[in-house]
């Protein structure tokens, strides 16, 4: 009988050849049409029952939509790149989400894993030096690359159904993967959970490669992740000439510089770090006209949800105090957004001693406290843990070319495997915890 080292050593061409397919066809958030057909392709070959598109994804909660032009140009490109059209539709209008579930028929908990799929909106660098340029599979969509390691994730994912539908008989209770897009910019999450996909979950895991763990090294449960919000901000005023009837006008320009100069003003709370960057300023028309409108695209963020709550509310005051001041309109509109959640620290032991026992790992450490960036994988934790769940966020540790969202990102493709076998590992012991607790 193959062991699961056997399974998982025979998987690891096949993993770099979904890694780098899905890498040559990057995809942003909403967009990942191609991704998701060939994903639940795959799972559907493997055997697994499906619930994809508005099934998982709950229409009204998505932020940072694409407009309609958007989604059907690219759904038009996705085709001409190799989408399957047999799955097409269940994903059509930005609904790229897939949860993908194995009933073993025998009693046990409902495992969750996560994965995200999609891209960033970045160019990837076409310098020789660079392996998937030198290797022929460097994204060939202008302005989308995945330069956060979601594809290897999506990957992981994939390899992990496959790994589980051979060891079936070894399993027990429900094991759901969960393909999640719109992770960056933290859009995707919320929309699948207020569709109920981890409702039933009781043991939940979502997973990250890198963010700066040394190769060789695993996270257990990370607690690195700031509460944060995204939105954009119009000013809306009344243009006029401005040597003639500057006194006509409403500058838009004027009150986006002056919130942009306070909002910059609210990061110091004794609670902890706050954070707020407002990253893009738009305005204005010529050079001789008052402006009418301005944009701004600003996030705030927190150590934790109230201070986040609390920074967000200042920051709208500003907004709205700063279009007060210059006569003009303001319009917030929420672009994303995710929270701040601590892993329960039963389930964060537990894969500490499935990770020790490997023997895969230099290093096993049970936390990651300094603050980072933010993922919204964390309204799924706190959905689970309201649940009376157990959850967290495992971070792989490899080696990488540049830093994540850097033109030049890359990562040691020994990576996916290893995360394979580990999680493989907690859904075949899970009845271990279920005694040790």
């Amino acid at each position: 009988m193959k062991t699961l080292s056997d399974h998982v050593s025979a998987l690891v061409p096949q993993l770099q050849a979904w890694r780098r397919d899905l890498h040559q066809f990057a995809e942003s958030g909403w967009l990942e049409f191609r991704t998701a057909t060939r994903v639940a392709e795959t799972l559907h070959r493997l055997g697994y029952q499906l619930k994809l598109g508005r099934e998982v994804i709950n229409a009204e909660a998505r932020m940072g939509l694409p407009d309609a032009e958007v989604l059907n140009a690219q759904e038009t490109r996705a085709l001409a790149q190799g989408a399957l059209p047999q799955w097409l539709p269940h994903f059509s209008g930005g609904f790229c989400g897939i949860v993908a579930t194995l009933e073993t028929g025998r009693p046990g908990p409902v495992m969750g894993f996560r994965v995200d799929m999609d891209a960033l909106d970045l160019n990837e660098s076409q310098a020789a030096d660079h392996l998937p340029v030198r290797e022929a599979f460097a994204s060939c969509n202008a302005g989308m690359m995945h330069a956060c390691g979601h594809d290897g994730h999506t990957a992981i994912g994939l390899g992990l159904a496959t790994v589980l539908k051979a060891m079936e008989d070894r399993l027990s209770g429900t094991i759901k993967i969960i393909f999640q897009p719109a992770e960056e910019g933290v859009r995707g999450a919320k929309s699948m959970v207020e569709a109920g996909v981890v409702d039933d979950v009781d043991l939940f895991t979502a997973i990250h490669l890198g963010t700066g763990v040394p190769a060789g090294e695993i996270v257990c449960g990370s607690d690195s992740f700031l509460a944060t919000t995204k939105l954009d901000v119009e000013f809306i005023g009344t243009a006029a000439h401005a040597g003639a009837r500057p006194e006509a006008g409403r500058n838009a320009l004027l009150a986006a510089a002056q919130a942009t100069l306070a909002l910059h003003g609210l990061t110091q709370h004794s609670g902890g770090v706050a954070r707020v960057n407002v990253g893009v300023l738009q305005a204005g028309s010529g050079r001789n006209v008052v402006a009418d409108h301005a944009l701004m695209k600003v996030e705030t963020r927190g150590a934790n949800n109230a201070i986040n709550d609390e920074v967000y509310q200042q920051a709208l005051r500003v907004i709205t105090g700063a279009a007060a001041m210059y006569g003009v309109e303001s319009q917030v509109k929420l672009m994303g957004a995710a929270r701040s959640c601590t892993p329960t620290q039963p389930w964060v032991e537990f894969i500490y001693q499935q990770a020790q026992q490997l023997g895969e790992f230099s290093s096993v450490l049970d936390r990651k406290e300094e603050s980072a960036g933010s993922e919204d994988a964390t309204y799924m934790l706190e959905r689970v843990k309201q649940r009376g769940g157990q959850a967290s966020y495992v971070i792989f540790g490899c080696e990488l070319a540049a830093g994540h969202h850097n033109a030049k990102f890359d990562f040691d493709e020994q990576v996916m495997a290893t995360a394979v076998k580990t999680l493989a590992t907690l859904a075949l012991n899970q009845a271990q915890f279920s005694v040790q607790r």
